[in-house]
């Protein structure tokens, strides 16, 4: 029997890394899109994958490139195909929203209807965030709840919710999309807040840093571990019928109760390193996200059981264990 063929946008980011472990691990074949300058520089752009890329294929493409990413789909014939690419840093998507939203939109157009034309069987699950919620209008927030996003990155995924629902429901193709709210690792980017709080208090630890600086402490997130999460990515699409989902771990936490977990276990008082600096508030902050999973813990027997302690003290411990080796 030939193996499934799983199809990776997004493969050298925190969730491609760890569904692409997932996927082999559950017997796939599994591909990838990457950029050229990621084959380029595989130590820098490749390090997440350092434990599989002899397991896995890598294929040049890009989301601006609907030609790249069609011969993509006409070659592998994937049975599965994960879109996970963006542009995800909301703070950057203020910045700059032209990038964010040709990219965000455009690619996640490209990849349905490249799919469309190539491989039309292909099941599709498509990354949407808790951002779109943004100013929410109900606590917790489910799969009914209403989109207020506040950042050109939350308006581009709404976009490409939509556009996932459309292709669903005008071509019949099998389209779902996950909610996730806020994931984490140590393999998280290090411009993300929670990645910027572990490394840094690792860094002071070790002497090689002197302040943390971050903007609103107050702000509260639906915070769970990424391993955890691309389960639910593949559970999504192999339901018998394409649905979204909400997935998150139905609790919610602050930045300052991360920044005392993160500097605590290090035994360092934060009071003494961490400074409010404006220039990291958001122009429309986003408050409260939490996720009600009711209908994830229902339908795909989905559920999260890692403590908020033990994801935080995971981060700071491997970014303390990496720089005190390199």
């Amino acid at each position: 029997m030939a193996k499934r063929k799983a199809l990776i946008t997004g493969i050298t980011g925190q969730d491609g890394s760890y569904l692409a472990e997932y996927l082999l691990g559950l017997g796939y074949e599994v591909h990838g899109v990457v950029r050229r300058v990621a084959l380029e520089d595989q130590k820098h752009r490749m390090w997440r994958l350092k434990g599989c890329l002899g397991q896995i294929e890598l294929h040049c493409g890009s989301l601006e490139s609907y030609p790249s990413l069609y011969q993509i789909m006409v070659d592998v014939k994937p049975d599965e195909c994960y879109h996970l690419a963006a542009q995800s840093f909301v703070a950057y998507s203020f910045e700059d929203e032209f990038t964010t939203l040709n990219t965000n939109i455009n690619g996640t157009h490209y990849v349905l209807s490249a799919a469309k034309m190539a491989c039309p069987e292909c099941r599709i699950y498509f990354a949407a965030s808790s951002e779109m919620f943004g100013k929410v209008e109900e606590v917790p927030q489910k799969e009914t709840t209403r989109f207020h996003p506040r950042s050109a990155y939350g308006i581009s995924k709404c976009a490409g919710f939509d556009l996932t629902r459309n292709y669903r429901e005008a071509y019949g193709m099998y389209a779902s999309s996950g909610i996730l709210f806020n994931h984490e690792s140590p393999r998280r980017g290090y411009e993300f807040v929670t990645r910027k709080i572990s490394s840094t208090a690792a860094r002071i630890k070790l002497g090689m840093a002197d302040k943390l600086y971050l903007g609103n402490l107050e702000a509260k997130r639906d915070w769970g571990h990424s391993r955890e999460y691309v389960k639910a990515m593949h559970l999504m699409i192999q339901q018998d019928t394409p649905d979204d989902y909400v997935i998150g771990t139905g609790e919610t936490h602050s930045v300052k109760e991360f920044v005392d977990i993160a500097f605590g276990e290090l035994g360092l008082d934060p009071g003494e390193y961490v400074e409010i600096d404006r220039k990291f508030f958001r122009p429309a902050e986003v408050d409260l996200l939490v996720a009600d999973t009711t209908k994830a813990e229902r339908e795909l027997n989905w559920r999260y059981d890692i403590p908020f302690e033990d994801l935080v003290m995971e981060m700071v411990r491997s970014d303390y264990e990496y720089l005190k080796k390199n």
